[in-house]
């Protein structure tokens, strides 16, 4: 349920324009319910009107630039009236509304966290690209764990920047258990751009799960996994293309649309998959989703601390010319800067502070004791916000890493076609270099970013996609 904001027009005639999104899924068999009240009091509504819409009569949008016409739908009140002695229901006019709906089929629904998405297909079949090849997975053993008939499953890959998810869990419905929890054994993740085409991997990878009392280790799983590339042309040219569907570059949805709108695809699929045979829980698909990912852990931030550590220690391996030339740059820019210098001594600034809007509960928290001496229920509620902003900081700090260990794998061989495509573009852009006077490259390099805007796109630009589809140490973390 989604609530807009009031109203600011105080009249007959109310405006709100807000956008909403939900997500929906096929056979799109549910309804929208619309409601429209008015607040008469301090915690006292009154339904002014109702509309209850079906999904499937909304009509699919996969176009970009154009959008549904509005329509006006009339708001039914359903009034009580008596009729002998029994009171019914009955459904009278209330108002009319203006709504633009559609279904957007252009976007991918994101149920998983982006750094281990299985899949980024749109929604829309149309829009859906074919296949490039075939992923074979076979389970060949199981090490302390109980014996398993051993099964070769195949899926078909439509990006190579993908990961696979095998996870493995004690299934307590089989002893009769219905109120316990499915207990997690480990799971394995293995992104299919570090496999080389087809080649058979063997390989028995370790088992592992965090729990309160520490890490476990139940087993460990042998695997058989080969990638088998039937398009080549098609494989090599999706490391230019972006990872998402062009909707999302179009128009962008803001992030904390993002995380609602995938906290709301984690309870369909979890919904859909209890229904499933044999059925899963709940808990098994937010392991497998990775739900918790973005929340604070003390463990987490450690290790993405140690990440950033890594990528510093390699800077005392510079050539010995890079140092001096990023000095030089650096005494350039101090020169440069000196025209510019401040002219007036430094002050207090209360913008700069943020001491202009604070909330009074912010100050309350500043000037309280230390140890605190407010109330448990205020320290908890405290304590809650200090975790969701930590929880953004560890996020930005484990991006800053991804990016680092994303620049260090391009020469690597870790995504080995990654890696022989910028080796062949290093090797022409060198002999292009040489032999083009550096004038004329200056000249092309200005005219591209002069250029009109007719010829600009919002969409990002080939070298960043290369870059973003570049494996990093994200797929071992727990």
């Amino acid at each position: 349920m989604r609530v807009t904001r009031p109203s600011p027009m105080k009249h007959i005639n109310p405006e709100w324009n807000e956008e909403l999104m939900f997500v929906a899924s096929e056979p799109f068999d549910e309804y929208i319910i619309i409601s429209v009240e008015d607040r008469i009091g301090p915690g006292k509504d009154e339904v002014i009107g109702r509309i209850i819409i079906p999904v499937r009569e909304v009509p699919q949008r996969i176009e970009t630039a154009k959008l549904p016409d509005a329509r006006w739908f009339a708001l039914q009140k359903p009034s009580v009236a008596e009729e002998e002695g029994e009171k019914k229901k009955e459904v009278k006019f209330a108002s009319r509304i203006l709504l633009r709906l559609c279904i957007d089929s252009g976007y991918h629904v994101l149920d998983e966290s982006t750094h281990f998405s299985s899949d980024l297909q749109p929604s829309s079949k149309h829009l859906r690209k074919p296949s490039i090849g075939l992923l074979e997975v076979g389970i060949l053993s199981a090490r302390n764990l109980l014996p398993m008939k051993g099964r070769m499953y195949t899926w078909e890959v439509y990006d190579p920047c993908t990961v696979i998810t095998i996870g493995v869990f004690d299934n307590c419905h089989i002893n009769g258990k219905d109120d316990a929890r499915d207990q997690r054994i480990g799971k394995v993740r293995i992104r299919l751009s570090t496999l080389e085409t087809d080649r058979i991997y063997t390989h028995s990878y370790p088992l592992l799960v965090l729990t309160p009392s520490g890490l476990k280790k139940h087993g460990e799983l042998h695997l058989a996994i080969r990638f088998t590339c039937t398009a080549w042309v098609n494989m090599v040219t999706q490391y230019g293309k972006p990872l998402l569907p062009k909707m999302h570059y179009v128009q962008p949805i803001s992030v904390r649309h993002i995380d609602w709108l995938r906290h709301q695809a984690m309870q369909i699929v979890a919904a859909k998959l209890s229904r499933a045979e044999p059925p899963l829980r709940r808990e098994i698909v937010e392991y497998m989703l990775d739900v918790d990912y973005h929340m604070w852990s003390l463990r987490r931030s450690k290790a993405n601390f140690f990440r950033i550590m890594s990528l510093l220690s390699g800077i005392s391996m510079l050539p010995e010319l890079i140092l001096p030339t990023i000095f030089l740059y650096l005494f350039v820019i101090g020169l440069w800067n000196y025209r510019f210098r401040p002219r007036v001594p430094p002050h207090m600034d209360a913008r700069l502070s943020q001491a202009e809007n604070t909330h009074p509960d912010e100050l309350d928290e500043e000037f309280d004791t230390f140890p605190t001496s407010r109330p448990t229920d205020i320290v908890r509620m405290r304590y809650d916000r200090l975790r969701s902003v930590a929880g953004r900081v560890q996020t930005v700090i484990g991006d800053l890493a991804t990016q680092g260990e994303r620049a260090l794998s391009i020469l690597s061989w870790r995504d080995p076609r990654a890696t022989a495509i910028f080796i062949i573009f290093s090797l022409i852009w060198a002999v292009f270099l040489y032999v083009t006077p550096f004038q004329v490259v200056a000249v092309l390099i200005g005219l591209y970013i002069l250029r009109h805007p007719r010829f600009r796109s919002k969409m990002p630009s080939v070298p960043v996609n290369f870059f973003k589809r570049l494996p990093a140490r994200t797929d071992s973390l727990l």
